[in-house]
């Protein structure tokens, strides 16, 4: 089980670095990364030329408090990443879906960016 486990981890890891090596944020361009927990859903804008957060957004924050991942709030999250970006005159962006197969929620949080004007 335990060996199981770390080749998992492994594996993982080696998908996130396979999609990321591609990827790079700039200030102007930002890499938008998405993380999943199994209770929650973050997504950050990431400038990579000076290792910068620029906004990020999840299901724990104080807006998204009592809902529960779900399609629906991922679409609401994309429109707020999406909302918080333009406000920082940002309208292009990398899109970092890390381990994760571009399906499910990260389609539907993708949709949600796309409808407010982030484009990628």
């Amino acid at each position: 089980m335990q060996k199981n486990l770390q080749k998992r981890k492994v594996t993982r890891k080696r998908r996130a670095l396979r999609v990321r090596k591609k990827l790079r944020g700039t200030e102007t361009r930002p890499r938008m990364s998405v993380n999943k927990s199994n209770k929650h859903l973050f997504v950050q804008l990431i400038d990579d030329e000076n290792s910068k957060t620029i906004a990020a957004i999840g299901t724990n924050s104080k807006e998204f408090k009592n809902e529960k991942k779900s399609k629906k709030v991922a679409e609401l999250i994309g429109k707020k990443i999406a909302q918080s970006a333009k406000a920082k005159k940002i309208e292009h962006v990398i899109f970092d879906r890390g381990i994760y197969k571009y399906h499910g929620l990260l389609a539907h949080l993708a949709d949600g960016a796309r409808s407010e004007g982030l484009k990628f």
